[in-house]
């Protein structure tokens, strides 16, 4: 059973604009160390940025709890085929694990101007 669906958009020139303007403290308070390596490994790490933070932001919308959640404790990783996989941490990970969840899906897409991603939480049936 679908417990929870979210999607987002990010304009990837809002993310260009944020790191130019508040740099490195930006990209720690947003993004974990593995994902901002990952993005300054591609000829544009805008994208990958902006896509991560869309899939944050649709995580955010789909998880079922009125509570703050760090960024940073949502790290969106690749599996070995290059298909995105959400690896959570904190107190996320551990209610999703002990209450409910089974799998989250997630997809990302992008090009030059904006970025989506979507995610599915599906409950333990």
């Amino acid at each position: 059973m679908i417990h929870g669906i979210g999607i987002d958009i990010v304009q990837t020139a809002r993310i260009r604009t944020a790191v130019e303007r508040w740099g490195h403290r930006f990209l720690e308070r947003v993004f974990t160390s593995g994902e901002i390596s990952y993005a300054y490994k591609k000829a544009d790490p805008f994208l990958s940025l902006a896509a991560r933070f869309a899939a944050k932001e649709a995580f955010i919308k789909a998880y079922p709890r009125d509570q703050a959640i760090p960024l940073t404790d949502i790290e969106i990783v690749h599996r070995d085929n290059g298909s995105p996989l959400l690896n959570l941490q904190g107190r996320t990970k551990k209610y999703l694990e002990e209450m409910f969840a089974s799998t989250i899906h997630i997809s990302l897409s992008h090009e030059k101007e904006y970025c989506v991603a979507c995610v599915v939480i599906e409950e333990r049936t």
